[in-house]
């Protein structure tokens, strides 16, 4: 998704912390979870004006473009590399042309979308609705399990057809009252490139091309001269990844880096960061097919006792809100009524002496499984979570995992014999409709879900049919049934990023900026440039 730019956000000094949240952090200051931080050495970006270096968490897992709505590939391949037809202002909502100049619904399940002329591929190829259409048939229709097919599109197929160079139509199964928004998900590729595998190295009309990709160490891009658009001020960007916070935001320090993504709060009073709002809601997903977890009062024991306070304020420095949902304000379905639990462990305790006297194995022990590098912090807020989730008469052990077994535990098939799993999970819905969140996260066989309802899974299906207030009130209605009749998820909060920025650069993030990183929107600047400027 592109984006537009949003006010540069000054990061909010930390709240004060609550008696709860000094006890959680003593807590923790206890506990074993400390990280291992990785050498800044070895890297052999230079600072020479014209090189533009970003620091990330973690390598990407790949540079597929039709995985780029995972958060590690997208963040470097979208809007970089590869382009939809598509983009969506994260601020207004707006669909804006790109590779498509415009779109209109012809017939009930029929867009037809008029194609841009004059552009590119970094291989020299030029672009036309043949390519548009081979990359939407390439990632939806495909046997290539692209993330994009179930994550956006539900595993429906769709008919593709270029009608000639400058014109193409995509008729659905059914009515589809949002497919251009979907379709801004689908990276465009030549019609050349590999439907049998997934590309190492991406081909597409973006405005930087890749150089050279060295496994654990750096990806290298070029900016692409005959980019149809506006050049970036940047001839060259590299890619590193350091997995502690602190050595990213040393490198910006340092001035071994220009953007570093993910830092500490502790960081947030510097002037070379930003706060913005990032769309990430963090969650427990609480897997209702093993024991104690099947049974509902556990699992509402479990949302009853987490401290959501406590944890923003000692952990994660004030910069998120307490969540009562996977959606955060601005998201079509997001419920305005629905209120963040407060803890209660009494009632908590309660809930769970009921279900073990009716015989459910309260003391069985739960995996709270959580991604090393999710977030600044979460290695202690998982530990926080087994503490409060301990208080109240659970057995929980932590088991902090790297990207891919961390990936087994969250999309289907699921792992079996694995015991019952509170897995910590940070969704991010950049798409700006709830659609997206129930279809994988609600539904009883969604890709990101470990169980459901009937019921609820006829109210998805019908709101996604619906548009306008219509939609609104429907996808918050089953906001509501999920807390009240499924308790699948413990909702923790709505996070907040904190970029690193160098005086060098001014770039304003934007809530997509997570996912989508647009480098062509990163300026040259001073140094020494005021902050409070727009970077």
């Amino acid at each position: 998704m592109k984006s537009s730019a949003l006010s540069t956000q000054r990061a909010a000094p930390p709240r004060p912390r609550t008696t709860s949240a000094m006890l959680l952090a003593g807590v923790l200051l206890a506990s074993s979870g400390c990280a291992v931080a990785n050498s800044a050495g070895g890297d052999t970006g230079r600072a020479d004006g014209r090189t533009l270096r970003v620091v990330l968490t973690q390598e990407p897992p790949t540079l597929e473009p039709c995985e780029a709505s995972l958060t590690g590939t997208g963040v470097v391949v979208r809007s970089n590399i590869t382009e939809p037809l598509v983009e969506r202002d994260p601020t207004s909502g707006k669909l804006n042309p790109l590779l498509a100049t415009g779109w209109k619904q012809t017939a009930p399940r029929t867009w037809t979308f008029d194609i841009r002329s004059g552009v590119t591929f970094q291989n020299g190829a030029p672009f036309t609705a043949e390519d548009a259409a081979f990359s939407i048939d390439r990632a939806v229709n495909s046997d290539l399990a692209c993330n994009v097919e179930g994550y956006v599109f539900g595993d429906e197929d769709l008919e593709v057809k270029a009608v000639n160079d400058d014109r193409l139509t995509v008729t659905t199964e059914k009515p589809d009252p949002i497919l251009p928004l979907r379709l801004s998900f689908v990276e465009v590729v030549p019609r050349t490139t590999s439907t049998k595998a997934k590309v190492r190295v991406p081909i597409g009309t973006g405005p930087f091309a890749v150089r050279s990709w060295q496994p654990g160490a750096a990806i290298s891009l070029d900016r692409f001269d005959d980019y149809w658009g506006k050049a970036p001020d940047f001839a060259r960007a590299r890619y590193v990844w350091r997995s502690d916070a602190s050595v990213r935001a040393a490198m910006i320090d340092k001035g071994e880096a220009e953007i570093a993504v993910a830092l500490d709060p502790m960081e947030a009073e510097k002037d070379t960061t930003v706060a913005y709002p990032n769309n990430e809601t963090t969650a427990l997903r609480l897997d209702g097919r093993e024991a104690p977890l099947d049974d509902i009062r556990v699992r509402r024991a479990i949302d009853l006792a987490v401290d959501r306070d406590g944890i923003i304020d000692a952990l994660l420095g004030g910069l998120a809100e307490p969540a009562g949902q996977l959606v955060p304000p601005g998201v079509v379905g997001h419920n305005d009524a629905i209120e963040p639990p407060r803890q209660n462990v009494a009632k908590a305790r309660a809930l769970v002496r009921e279900a073990t006297a009716d015989g459910v194995p309260t003391d069985r022990q739960i995996t709270l499984v959580a991604r090393n590098g999710m977030f600044a912090g979460v290695s202690e807020t998982a530990e926080a979570l087994q503490y409060q989730m301990q208080e109240i008469g659970l057995n929980v052990r932590v088991r902090m995992a790297d990207t891919a077994t961390q990936l087994q535990y969250q999309l289907r098939p699921l792992p079996k014999n694995v015991g019952p799993i509170a897995l910590l999970i940070m969704h991010g819905n950049q798409a700006g409709d709830a659609a997206f969140t129930t279809s994988q996260y609600l539904l009883s066989d969604g890709p990101q879900s470990t169980f459901g309802t009937e019921a609820l899974d006829r109210r998805i299906a019908a709101a996604g049919a619906l548009s306008g207030e219509k939609r609104q009130d429907a996808f918050a209605g089953l906001l509501t049934e999920q807390n009240e009749s499924v308790v699948q998820y413990a909702h923790i909060a709505h996070m907040n990023g904190l970029l690193g920025l160098s005086r060098s650069i001014r770039y304003e993030p934007n809530s997509a900026t997570g996912d989508e990183m647009r480098l062509a929107e990163v300026r040259s600047a001073k140094v020494g440039s005021a902050k409070g400027a727009k970077r």
